[in-house]
């Protein structure tokens, strides 16, 4: 059992027998409910969006699942004693102080990674819970990503057309996420679609695929038109890596990991760079890669666009196990009635980073794509 499965079970402990939110509240007394610090949501969606109404509808639906939530005074006083501005992550400080100042447990942190409130309004959040202390650790991670008419339905009876229903529909969706978890259920998985496999990839001879390994995904280039898309397609890979078992790293710590070495990858991963993150992390994989596009579209009409290139590297080896380049539409293999259409960014690169991990995690999983023959699909950049 890795460390982060062992932490979610000792969590887990206090939200035994939880209902759906739909039936009932988790039952539990006063001494026995988990504490968690629940930060201001990180906007990458590249417009102005409702945070702390988002945060609000976060922190009343975690409430009642019977999760105790730490009240806004004491963690703004917090965040002015120890200077901490970044909500989109943790640092293992932070983690610690949280932990032994104020009896926390957990931090649930989220990213608005799309909103627009136009006709039909569309919304995407990702969501993790990260345990305080010495050494923070992912517990849980989801996402949701709607679109007011992902389920029309006849006479378009089922059009979400109101921002704040659309919201509700999210936030409850991430929440009843976090309960199957905490309660020791396991969601049931689905098989991606071999359309969102990659188009050309590299593995190593050496690579055993498996789960057994610490991951530590590093910042994605960013080539596109659409600002943070590099960070968004990080969070992806991290939450299809835990889905799959792997122990992945707080992006929080890396980041100030990174921070501490001033290390700045304007142009591209190195290797030295990948050997700096895997000793000072304990990491044995380092994932690092580019976006080349990744774009949505405002209005009923459209098809979004995701195109990103990653790669991994090995500690022990300092060798790239894995390269691969992938592309997608969210109307790939739609032909009548946009019957089985992606209408978010977000969603299609939520199928695309799991259709790689779904390769790197199981042995014998073919992938339906062209080899790459001598060359890799992306490769570190070359140092001087």
């Amino acid at each position: 059992m890795n460390r982060h499965a062992a932490l979610l079970v000792a969590f887990a402990f206090f939200v035994a027998l939880l209902s759906p939110l739909e039936t009932a509240a988790a039952v539990l007394t006063d001494s026995l409910k988990p504490s968690v610090a629940v930060f201001v949501p990180e906007n990458l969606s590249g417009k102005p969006a409702p945070l702390k109404v988002l945060r609000e509808s976060l922190i009343r639906d975690v409430a009642s699942i019977g999760i105790s939530i730490l009240d806004d005074a004491s963690l703004e006083r917090f965040m002015l004693r120890h200077r901490v501005r970044y909500t989109g992550g943790i640092d293992g400080d932070s983690a610690l102080a949280l932990k032994t100042e104020e009896k926390i447990d957990a931090v649930l942190i989220s990213s608005v990674t799309l909103y627009d409130e136009s006709s039909p309004p569309k919304l995407s959040v990702i969501a993790r819970l990260v345990s305080t202390g010495e050494r923070p650790a992912i517990m849980w991670m989801g996402s949701a990503s709607v679109s007011g008419d992902d389920s029309r339905g006849i006479l378009g009876i089922g059009l979400i057309t109101d921002p704040v229903e659309l919201r509700e529909k999210v936030v409850g969706s991430l929440v009843r996420s976090l309960a199957v978890q905490l309660s020791g259920e396991k969601a049931e998985a689905k098989p991606t679609k071999g359309r969102y496999r990659p188009k050309i990839f590299y593995q190593s001879d050496s690579f055993s695929p498996g789960t057994g390994y610490a991951v530590a995904v590093a910042p994605f280039l960013n080539f596109s038109d659409r600002k943070y898309a590099g960070d968004i397609i990080v969070l992806h890979f991290i939450e299809e890596l835990l889905k799959n078992g792997f122990d992945v790293v707080e992006p929080g710590v890396l980041r100030q990991k990174l921070l501490n070495m001033r290390i700045i990858m304007n142009e591209g991963i190195t290797l030295k760079d990948a050997d700096v993150i895997s000793l000072g992390l304990n990491a044995d994989l380092v994932l690092a890669g580019k976006v080349n596009d990744y774009e949505d579209y405002t209005g009923p009409e459209g098809s979004p666009r995701v195109d990103f290139s990653v790669l991994i590297i090995e500690k022990m080896t300092k060798k790239v196990l894995w390269s691969s380049k992938s592309y997608n539409r969210g109307d790939d293999g739609v032909f009548f009635f946009d019957r089985g259409k992606v209408s978010t960014a977000d969603r299609l690169a939520t199928y695309m980073t799991s259709a790689i991990v779904e390769k790197i995690s199981q042995p014998g999983v073919e992938v339906e794509g062209e080899p790459g023959l001598g060359e890799l699909p992306f490769s570190p950049r070359r140092t001087e």
